[in-house]
């Protein structure tokens, strides 16, 4: 059973992310309307529909990259585009010129992340790209998929065919996904070395950094309970210290003691190199992580601890009462 309320930017961009699988949210305004939150807290629309007698799930967009109207008013249209009749396509396409297509109609990102998909359809899916799409067969795809290095990009991209073939099917270009019969590679799940005992060490050794601005820019990792992403692209012009937030989310007092020492001359909040933000400073983060002890931590492990210790609040003073504490608690 999904949870229900009416879906606002507050309140999903502070939904905490399941330890394993995904959580189902469902939305008041457009109840047709749904939300995944899986582990990685990736958030994407759905809607749940019986098309020609079988329970049907389709993807509409990840939030934020779709917004929340936007969503809402594509329910009626996915749900209707779902009922059409499937034309079988007898022309053959090969499977660049289908990719081009699913890229267009259904990959929906940001133009970063939709260049890195890009870059790794031409470097692993090299030897499939010429031909038909209907001619590949489930041993072309496991040959492709047993030459790619790396586990955990070899079931992304095991995922992502699977997915392309299904959506074939859809348009009528396959009538068989050859994926299906597919293993699913198996993946060693990476144990996250993080917990309340390292964070005073981590603590530490961020204040122990000579660079200003990653020392601040790390500490507001843990103290503005939001991922780097978000962190690193912070703005002066959309943090209010009379009410003591961020684009009209809560800040811990610590978030705010910090930021109010930093000095404001220019857009962004972490400037990098040129006139841009930062961006991903793992060099200086490995220093700091092995300095903690914690050599293979990441910025999105502490993040996602935080997320997962953090108690919900739906007024905002509670919620920021709840970061303090805490923050109290595993700083002490």
């Amino acid at each position: 059973m999904s949870h229900q309320f009416f879906f606002n930017p507050f309140i999903l961009d502070n939904l905490p992310a399941p330890n394993t699988g995904f959580d189902v949210v469902q939305d008041i305004s457009e109840p047709r309307l749904r939300m995944y939150i899986t582990s990685r807290g990736v958030k994407t629309f759905f809607v749940r529909k019986r098309v020609h007698g079988r329970d049907k799930r389709i993807i509409i967009g990840n939030y934020p990259d779709m917004d929340i109207e936007t969503a809402r008013g594509a329910v009626t249209e996915v749900l209707s585009a779902a009922m059409e009749k499937t034309c079988v396509h007898r022309k053959k396409i090969t499977l660049k010129k289908f990719l081009d297509i699913y890229l267009e109609k259904r990959v929906r990102r940001n133009s970063v992340s939709r260049d890195k998909l890009e870059r790794a359809i031409k470097r692993h899916f090299v030897d499939l790209l010429g031909k038909n799409i209907s001619d590949i067969s489930t041993e072309d795809i496991a040959n492709v998929i047993d030459g790619i290095n790396g586990r955990a990009i070899a079931g992304r991209m095991q995922e992502f065919l699977q997915s392309v073939f299904k959506y074939a099917i859809d348009t009528g270009y396959v009538k068989n996904n050859p994926v299906t019969s597919l293993p699913k590679v198996k993946q060693i799940r990476r144990v996250r070395p993080i917990n309340k005992s390292v964070f005073a060490r981590l603590i530490k050794a961020i204040n122990s950094e000579e660079d200003q601005n990653l020392r601040a820019a790390f500490l507001m990792l843990v103290y503005a309970f939001a991922p780097k992403s978000k962190v690193f692209s912070m703005q002066w012009r959309d943090l209010d210290f009379n009410h003591y937030t961020w684009c009209d989310k809560p800040l811990s007092d610590m978030a705010v003691v910090l930021l109010q020492d930093l000095p404001q001359d220019g857009r962004w909040v972490f400037p990098g190199r040129g006139r841009g933000h930062l961006t991903d400073p793992r060099v200086a983060w490995k220093r700091v992580a092995t300095a903690a002890g914690v050599g293979n931590l990441t910025m999105d492990d502490v993040n996602k601890f935080l997320m997962r210790q953090l108690t919900w609040a739906s007024d905002k003073e509670d919620f920021r009462v709840n970061m303090n504490s805490l923050l109290s608690e595993i700083i002490a």
